[in-house]
């Protein structure tokens, strides 16, 4: 309320269209952009073989992580959320996605893991925090702030679209308590999902109008393309797709395309990843983190 909410601040002085965006588009239905980034495969497979050889284990889901913790360090804009068509800044750098859960009886249950980080968190930052919150959310007993209070909402008939609006109304003006904050995945700096992991290709997945979500990207499976040499000749080129949907009220077509450029050659020369960034840019101060970076969430 006036302004402030417990995971951002909102922001004034900016360019009237990007500010008026939210009264034409009020919902993120309304304003998805669609976009296909092409990673480079080879250089990221070489430098995780690199990797490994010195005694690092670095995934590429941990690679797009890393990648996206520091394109947001250098382009904070993309970290920004629309609500009550009013445009905040995210005090904090958190990133949503799903995990396989495999249960004692052999069934397999989803999962969602959700995880802060620092905007001068390294590549091997990023790995280890990553490895952890999905070990510790694959354990057949785990319990989570998530599972239990989808528990008691459906133990109740009714009380479950009762809860959801009252959510709703709540986080529209910033009254919602931490707790819902805390447990809920839609409130995120980004949602990814693993479709290479299932061997399907990148998807366009909606960004949710319940929760504060503006940045909805899915890993596909490698392809193959074409690439011209500059002597004229081609080679196949093997790449991973990306598929973005973003909401396009937060930020200008301009800033999307320098911050998406950016995170590209992050990904081309991951080694710059190794190092925390020479300087963060931030729109608003973040907020303390608590000793536990991982708060894990699962949606079964």
């Amino acid at each position: 309320m006036f302004g402030r909410r417990p995971d951002g601040r909102r922001i004034k002085g900016i360019d009237p269209i990007v500010a008026l965006s939210p009264y034409i588009m009020p919902t993120r239905a309304d304003s998805q952009v669609f976009i296909k980034v092409n990673l480079d495969f080879e250089a990221m497979t070489r430098y995780i073989r690199d990797k490994r050889k010195e005694g690092h284990t670095i995934t590429y889901m941990g690679l797009i992580l890393a990648a996206y913790v520091r394109t947001v360090s250098q382009f904070p804009e993309l970290n920004r959320f629309i609500m009550n068509k009013q445009l905040f800044a995210r005090n904090h750098i958190c990133v949503s996605f799903v995990t396989l859960k495999k249960n004692e009886d052999d069934s397999i249950d989803e999962s969602v893991v959700k995880l802060d980080f620092d905007p001068s968190d390294t590549i091997f930052q990023v790995s280890e925090k990553m490895e952890t919150a999905i070990e510790e959310s694959r354990q057949p007993k785990n319990t989570n702030l998530t599972d239990a209070i989808a528990r008691g909402l459906l133990a109740v008939p009714g009380l479950p679209t009762l809860i959801v609006a009252l959510a709703r109304i709540l986080d529209r003006y910033g009254l919602m308590p931490s707790i819902i904050h805390k447990a809920s995945p839609f409130h995120t700096s980004l949602f990814i999902s693993n479709m290479a992991s299932l061997g399907m290709g990148a998807i366009y997945h909606h960004i949710y109008n319940f929760g504060t979500t503006s940045l909805f990207a899915s890993m596909g499976k490698t392809e193959q393309l074409v690439k011209a040499n500059a002597d004229g000749t081609c080679r196949n080129r093997r790449v991973m797709p990306i598929g973005a949907v973003v909401d396009e009220r937060v930020c200008s077509g301009g800033g999307y395309a320098r911050a998406f450029s950016f995170y590209s050659s992050c990904l081309n020369q991951p080694e710059i990843l190794e190092s925390p960034p020479e300087a963060v840019k931030l729109e608003i101060p973040l907020r303390a983190r608590k000793k536990k970076s991982a708060q894990i969430n699962a949606l079964e």
